[in-house]
């Protein structure tokens, strides 16, 4: 039996042209900045140009894309790994006599998406989305982090289950997402989506790219706050 990385890649989320157009609308935009790490700016770390594309409402639109697109492929995930929700949660789910019964991960991945949205509203909610630009032989992300890191915002960082990486184009050479301890590089593909836990197993970085600049959208899928899940009103 060959034991899961929890790496999963999705080809095909998002189409060539709605890839080219996001490029497109990045490079006349003046809302460009110097990327951030959790610790701010610091080119050593990470060498981008960036987008917080969830800030600015002109970017509404593109923001619902990429959701769409990246949820379709968290739905594949979640049927697979369903202790993502199962194992932080005891989830129920009502059969049709009204009774209530224990969720398990054999059940999660027999969903239908109805319910399995249902399930996923209830559990997780979307993070901030940033688009980033990596000059050619010059930009990158080396420094070896994850995603998951305390933070003086409610503890946002602290919530982020998995990431995710919609990769924009790829006409250039490397520029791989690398993952340390599971020692395997992920390719960009055009329009390709790229889901892995958002935990120190799970550190990464972001390959110089070659020959090209490289774009990507990138953020989190959060789990939802203590608040909202254990709710009585």
């Amino acid at each position: 039996m060959t034991v899961p990385d929890f790496i999963e890649v999705y080809d095909g989320a998002l189409s060539a042209d709605a890839c080219r157009a996001l490029v497109e609308r990045f490079q006349a935009s003046t809302r460009v900045q110097r990327g951030e790490t959790g610790s701010g700016v610091d080119v050593a770390m990470k060498d981008s140009w960036d987008i917080a594309i969830s800030r600015h409402p002109e970017w509404t639109d593109a923001c619902a894309q990429l959701n769409d697109a990246v949820i379709q492929g968290f739905k594949h995930y979640l049927r697979r790994y369903a202790h993502l929700a199962l194992a932080p949660l005891k989830l129920q789910m009502q059969r049709p006599d009204g009774t209530m019964a224990l969720l398990d991960a054999d059940a999660v991945a027999t969903l239908d998406d109805a319910h399995l949205m249902g399930l996923i509203a209830k559990v997780f909610r979307p993070g901030a989305i940033n688009l980033q630009r990596y000059l050619a032989d010059q930009g990158g992300y080396p420094y070896w982090h994850c995603e998951q890191y305390p933070k003086l915002d409610q503890g946002e960082a602290l919530h982020r289950a998995v990431l995710w990486t919609i990769y924009l184009n790829d006409d250039f050479a490397n520029g791989e997402t690398e993952f340390l301890y599971q020692a395997r590089k992920i390719a960009p593909r055009t329009g390709s989506l790229l889901i892995a836990p958002g935990g120190f197993t799970h550190t990464h970085r972001g390959n110089q790219p070659r020959g090209g600049d490289k774009y990507i959208a990138t953020s989190w899928v959060l789990y939802q706050r203590a608040e909202s899940l254990f709710a009585t009103g």
